[in-house]
């Protein structure tokens, strides 16, 4: 029996570091060394990480990047190992490297570059042109880079039906939203049958900026089954033993090969096959691999909050810090934030500041407060209640004959935003600013005040989903973490007498849906009115969104969960007259 022992190295790269990133590889072979695996894969552009973005433009960027390839085919001795680099001949390429016994022995060259949603790889990249394949130990092997598999037909088709391939090997650098896992495996699934080929398909793990990459690497055989799975959000080296034979029998019960190489005249000459020396292996391998476990399937709020905590954590450790502050204020979206951090940084590396005003509820306190001792978490209290009145005392000349408005809202929270900040200069703390995705369309929000930090978590977090998270972190401790009164309390922003969210924005279970239709879907106001929803909402939020774009254009980055989030995936013009209703 032709049987392959396969390792999809997962693994969590920094872009631009690269000789870390090469370190691991080298690392992740030695591993994959030690069960006697044939072949181990790493993700797409593993050497430089993902996206390298204009690091690309430089060219001493990706001549460092070879030299750092050259390190990992050095370390390859034994194996055979594929991994993501940037190709460079009279342009630059994202490629794979495949390596054998300490040599490289070919390249390929990524056929389909995306150039929608957060990919701009047309940008950088050439396409490559050659199809090739490779046979080791009896099996024929072709070798694919991420959208050259989500794209049905070539280069996949060409090394399955004219190369003979019987494993389709993917890297990939996928990123994470919502119920993506599902979509993947689906598309997967829907290859491998129709080629009758197994697929080993090695997805990046990590944050990188706005960006989750999430894992969830697979293995699936001819008939479109999971074999092997790696864990979502963690690196991993996920090894299977793959059996090659199964495929020529399937393959001999479908004649739908046989009819598409007569109908269209293919030729497997067309192809380029590179034929791999069998190694040596100084001991016998191990015993056969246990059956892969069965993962279960992550709820939509365990998986979203795991990507919080991959996103939030590896952007606070690869940009240099070790803790955070937060403005804490008492209500939902603060406290889910201040969990988020607690669980990826630990609680003794964040900060909650509660900054009263004279709006300040007692609730408010007293919910801050039990937030951060369930937490573990340090809480300071700075009053801002003199600072305002002493801003208002200033600008009384300035304003004279003018009513208060929510300019003095405003300060209130720009007055705040000075604190973090100083507080962020003095002890080397990253701010965490707390906007989540409904505020943020409606540019309920203030600039230089709650929009002020480096990173904002719930950034692309619809509000009625933060209270679903809220509630989801809850059920993980026998005692609630985040008070229940914060849950059950009317959201407000606390800057004036009575004030509620409602007195600005519709009711969120109103206005989440119309956001989802108008920013993730592109729906037309028409489009909307039909789906149900109140015309004059509609109309209202089209012209909100878009007069708010000049203030999201300004907000920091946060972690993608949605299927389209505000900046890279959604670029509107700041000058816009188009009225969309």
């Amino acid at each position: 029996m032709a049987t392959l022992r396969i390792a999809l190295a997962q693994i969590n790269t920094t872009v631009g570091d690269l000789e870390g990133n090469a370190r691991k590889i080298v690392d992740y072979i030695e591993r994959a060394r030690k069960v006697k695996a044939d072949i181990v894969v790493f993700p797409e552009l593993a050497v430089t990480g993902y996206p390298p973005e204009d690091l690309l433009l430089k060219p001493s960027f990706v001549k460092a990047n070879l030299r750092a390839l050259d390190k990992i085919i050095e370390a390859a001795k034994g194996i055979t190992a594929v991994t993501g680099f940037v190709d460079l001949e009279d342009d630059i390429y994202n490629a794979a490297a495949i390596i054998h016994d300490g040599k490289l022995i070919y390249k390929h060259r990524k056929v389909h570059l995306p150039n929608y949603g957060v990919f701009d790889e047309l940008r950088y990249f050439q396409p490559g042109s050659e199809r090739s394949v490779f046979s080791i130990n009896g099996a024929v092997i072709g070798v694919t880079i991420c959208e050259d598999i989500w794209q049905p037909g070539d280069p996949v088709e060409a090394q399955a039906l004219d190369g003979g391939a019987e494993l389709i090997i993917n890297i990939s650098a996928s990123p994470y939203h919502a119920g993506k896992g599902k979509d993947r495996a689906r598309m997967l699934a829907t290859r491998a049958v129709d080629y009758r080929a197994k697929i080993a398909y090695c997805n990046l793990v990590g944050g990188q900026d706005e960006l989750v990459f999430d894992g969830q690497s697979f293995i699936f055989n001819q008939r479109g089954e999971i074999e092997a799975e790696g864990e979502q959000f963690e690196e991993a080296l996920v090894v299977a033993d793959v059996d090659i034979d199964g495929v020529f029998g399937a393959r001999l019960q479908d004649p739908r090969r046989r009819l598409a190489k007569v109908m269209e005249g293919r030729d497997s000459r067309c192809l380029k096959r590179y034929d791999l020396p069998a190694l040596k292996k100084a001991e016998a391998k191990l015993a056969t691999l246990p059956a892969p476990e069965v993962r279960p399937e992550l709820s939509r709020a365990e998986e979203v909050y795991r990507a919080l905590l991959l996103g939030t954590g590896d952007y606070v450790h690869k940009n240099g810090f070790n803790a955070v502050v937060i403005g804490l204020s008492g209500g939902v979206d603060s406290s889910l934030m201040a969990t988020v951090a607690a669980d990826t940084l630990g609680a003794e590396n964040v900060t909650g500041v509660f900054m009263p005003s004279p709006f300040s509820s007692v609730a408010s306190r007293e919910d801050a407060e039990a937030l951060a001792a369930n937490l573990g978490m340090r809480l300071l209290t700075i009053p801002i209640t003199n600072l305002f009145e002493k801003f208002k005392a200033e600008l009384a000349e300035a304003f004279a004959g003018r009513e208060a408005d929510v300019t003095e809202e405003n300060v209130q929270a720009r007055i705040r935003g000075i604190l973090l900040m100083a507080l962020s200069n003095k002890f080397g703390w990253l701010v965490l600013s707390t906007g989540n995705k409904s505020e943020m369309s409606m540019g309920y929000c203030t600039l230089y005040g709650d929009m002020v930090g480096g990173f904002s978590v719930l950034k692309d977090v619809p509000k009625t989903l933060v209270y679903k998270l809220a509630r989801f972190r809850n059920s993980l401790s026998d005692e609630a973490v985040i008070p229940e009164r914060v849950l059950t309390k009317a959201a407000t922003a606390e800057l004036r007498a009575g004030q509620l969210d409602t007195d600005s924005l519709p009711p969120y279970e109103v206005l989440d849906p119309i956001l989802k239709a108008y920013v993730e879907e592109d729906r037309s106001f028409e489009e909307m009115v039909e789906l149900g929803f109140d015309p004059d909402v509609v109309r209202r939020v089209i012209r909100t969104v878009d007069r708010n774009e000049y203030k999201r254009r300004q907000a920091p980055p946060g972690v993608k969960i949605t299927s389209r989030a505000f900046g890279k995936d959604r670029r509107l013009p700041i000058t816009n007259h188009y009225p969309g209703f």
